[in-house]
């Protein structure tokens, strides 16, 4: 019997290695982005202060179903402009140990074009 790889293990382990290297800061905060199979949450956090400054998830009341592309890229635009009331303008993009592909990266896409530079 072949084992196979515990991908929940596997993706906090890059999740960690990518952590290690990128911190959100008050002038540059983090863009953290959590998938589930449902759904997909983006947060804006200054980890020297340890909060998050802004949030939008597929959850929210005007998304419907948020386990596609199209939900993704609402999202990211929502979270970018979110962010660009508070003043926030470049952060650092934390793809929280997942692949740049899909929805990940649709959501990237919707944040930069809500007007967030990373």
């Amino acid at each position: 019997m072949i084992k196979r790889p515990d991908t929940k293990a596997q993706r906090m382990k890059r999740h960690k290695r990518v952590r290690a290297k990128i911190s959100g800061t008050p002038e540059r905060p983090r863009l953290c982005v959590f998938r589930s199979l449902s759904h997909i949450y983006a947060q804006v956090i200054d980890d020297v202060s340890g909060v998050t400054l802004v949030s939008a998830s597929s959850v929210e009341k005007d998304f419907g179903y948020g386990g596609n592309a199209e939900a993704a890229k609402k999202v990211g635009r929502t979270v970018a402009e979110r962010a660009k009331a508070k003043g926030i303008e470049e952060v650092v993009f934390d793809r929280g140990g997942y692949v740049y592909t899909g929805r990940v990266q649709a959501l990237a896409e919707g944040a930069r074009e809500g007007g967030l530079q990373f």
